[in-house]
């Protein structure tokens, strides 16, 4: 998702001049089941383009909204990271919350901030975290609908933990990467990756929501959510979804982790799983050095109880 970016999501050349005005950071989440991804395209709503067209009503600006990740049309976002040049007089704590009233439900503006002239949402990020949701359960749930993959058989979460591991380090992904040869390389290092089952939000149960001991009797009962985390430097095209899609088959039975250890050697994306659906897709996390201030939950938290 970071790869293959057009021009307008370049950084400024260390020796050319910044855009006039304040370097203005937006934490943001968003469902992105009505967009077509985050980039602005010509046949269909984005994240992008609503950010820049809620930017031109409010302060009559037109301007590139970057972010530390492109997703893709159907992709959900709880922690994405944005930034954009703005010579409004608005403060910049006040930015999130009037730019708000200009966007659309599915885009929600957690924070905002100001950042050093040389901050780049995309460029700067030392890494990224995904989360995709898999409902695995006899039966989907319509609340559920667009927000995970539905899979009835029951998957085995301890064999894909262990195929999971040798995915662990610094590797050449290119067999997870649906548009290969890229630009640059497809070398990335994965920091974490781990599939655990948890348990169904209460309220969508069909039965009594448990209270006191009876909560935690709930939480063993019902562990119909799988969930697939991973932290890496960067990620390539499709990449998360390839890798949730290749684990799949080993919790079917189908693979084995030296089935996925074969894959990861041949570089060949044809001998990798399908790509999982959009819609389980969440990006997380982005990760910055301190060196940016508020750009990391840390220094986040702080800023909020300032």
């Amino acid at each position: 998702m970071e790869l293959n970016r057009p021009d307008d999501e370049s950084p400024p050349a260390p020796s050319s001049p910044l855009p006039p005005g304040r370097n203005i950071a937006l934490r943001l989440a968003y469902d992105g089941t009505p967009f077509c991804g985050w980039q602005v395209q010509p046949n269909g709503p984005t994240i992008q383009a609503a950010l820049q067209r809620a930017i031109q009503r409010l302060t009559g600006e037109s301007l590139t909204v970057y972010s530390a990740g492109r997703t893709d049309s159907g992709v959900h976002a709880l922690g994405q990271v944005a930034n954009f040049f703005s010579q409004s007089p608005i403060p910049p704590r006040q930015f999130g919350a009037a730019l708000q009233t200009h966007l659309p439900t599915e885009i929600q503006l957690l924070e905002s901030w100001e950042v050093p002239p040389r901050f780049h949402a995309t460029f700067s990020a030392r890494w990224k975290r995904y989360r995709y949701l898999i409902h695995n359960a006899p039966h989907p749930l319509p609340f559920l609908k667009n927000r995970c993959w539905w899979l009835r058989r029951r998957l085995d979460v301890e064999a894909m933990q262990a195929a999971a591991e040798g995915l662990l380090g610094k590797h050449d992904f290119r067999c997870f990467e649906t548009e290969w040869p890229n630009k640059t390389t497809s070398v990335r290092t994965i920091y974490e990756l781990q599939i655990f089952r948890q348990p169904l939000w209460n309220p969508w149960r069909p039965r009594a929501i448990p209270r006191g001991e009876q909560l935690l009797e709930s939480a063993t009962a019902d562990d119909s959510l799988v969930c697939l985390e991973i932290a890496a430097d960067g990620f390539l095209y499709n990449m998360v979804r390839s890798i949730t899609g290749t684990l799949v088959n080993v919790g079917r039975g189908r693979w084995s982790a030296a089935d996925v250890a074969r894959i990861l050697t041949a570089q060949d994306r044809s001998q990798a799983g399908a790509t999982a659906p959009a819609e389980g897709l969440y990006l997380v996390q982005v990760e910055y050095d301190h060196d940016w201030p508020g750009t990391t939950p840390e220094l986040s938290r702080e800023r909020r109880s300032s």
